[in-house]
């Protein structure tokens, strides 16, 4: 006896009807009757009573079915445990963010794939704000949570896991600290800084503008930035603004206001890998919602290569998708 004859004898001895247990089988009912057929010819004795308006079980079929029923449940159970281990992620999955783009989202998302993927072990790599990239090209992360600004020919950007909103932060004694919300046309009337050499231009055009939505220039101003504490304090000290994302922990300060801007899109935050790993499996892309600033990069299939993490990172695609 075989898995389908003794599901086709389960499903006839609970529906009485071949019709019905063909359905519920998702097969056709001759098979489910040469199922039971080869399997009565096995045992030696009739399991139904057949006749043109009545399926009923035998004496024997009633003791066979009694039987059956608990073994076939642990058979199942126990494929279905196999197939779970044999689908299972294991190795490591090393994620990259930024000390802007960790936070509740990140770690929900994590929380969800280990609970998923016991087997595999993840670990969380603080990027380098400046060059948020470079440790995903030297295969030192395998996923990067980042801002889904991505116009880079070896990239592609993959599931949004939330959207932010934009906020102004300027100092506490700057003219707009009052202000409830500011329009993204006043900042052409301020100026922020100009971003350093290495920082990924989408990324950086799709947090500070080039332009206002009417076409009016945003001033940039050079400025040193050894390190993302001394933008901040160029904030605070009122000499350049800053439009970035709400929910900033580094920007949470008592000398700097964070005004909402109500006229530019949210931000998505997102998965970031490396075009090598998209396979016609993985999960698609989701475009963010102004595809003239942020769209998915692809590359040409000879810059593809195999990275030894491929499976716990497409999982993690699949579970933020």
């Amino acid at each position: 006896m075989d898995m389908a004859q003794a599901g086709a004898f389960l499903a006839v001895a609970e529906e009485l009807h071949f019709g019905r247990a063909a359905d519920r089988l998702h097969v056709s009912q001759p098979r489910v009757s040469r199922l039971v057929a080869a399997l009565e010819r096995e045992i030696g004795g009739k399991l139904f009573n057949r006749t043109s308006r009545r399926v009923a079980l035998t004496p024997l079929g009633q003791q066979f079915h009694t039987q059956l029923t608990c073994g076939y449940a642990q058979m199942q159970a126990a494929l279905a445990e196999a197939r779970t281990a044999a689908r299972g992620i294991t190795g490591a999955l090393r994620i990259g963010c930024t000390i802007t783009t960790g936070g509740p989202a990140l770690a929900r998302l994590v929380d969800k794939f280990s609970a998923r993927h016991p087997g595999c072990e993840v670990t969380l790599h603080q990027l380098g704000i400046w060059e948020p990239y470079r440790d995903l090209r030297r295969g030192e992360v395998d996923v990067v949570v980042n801002w889904l600004a991505v116009d880079e020919p070896d990239l592609t950007a993959g599931p949004v896991i939330e959207y932010r909103d934009r906020v102004l932060a300027v100092g506490r004694t700057h003219r707009l600290a009052d202000r409830k919300s500011v329009s993204a046309e006043e900042l052409a009337d301020e100026k922020a800084h100009e971003w350093p050499p290495g920082f990924p231009p989408a990324l950086g055009d799709a947090i500070i503008p080039r332009c206002t939505p009417s076409g009016r220039p945003i001033p940039r101003i050079h400025i040193s930035l050894s390190s993302v504490e001394d933008a901040v304090t160029q904030i605070a000290r009122g000499q350049i603004v800053h439009p970035h994302m709400a929910g900033i922990p580094l920007l949470r300060r008592s000398d700097i206001m964070l005004i909402p801007i109500r006229d530019l899109p949210s931000m998505p935050l997102g998965m970031i890998w490396c075009t090598a790993l998209k396979t016609p499996a993985s999960a698609p892309s989701q475009p963010p919602p102004n595809p003239s600033t942020y769209r998915r990069a692809t590359a040409p299939a000879a810059t593809q290569r195999h990275n030894p993490n491929d499976q716990p990172a497409k999982a993690m695609q699949f579970l933020a998708a």
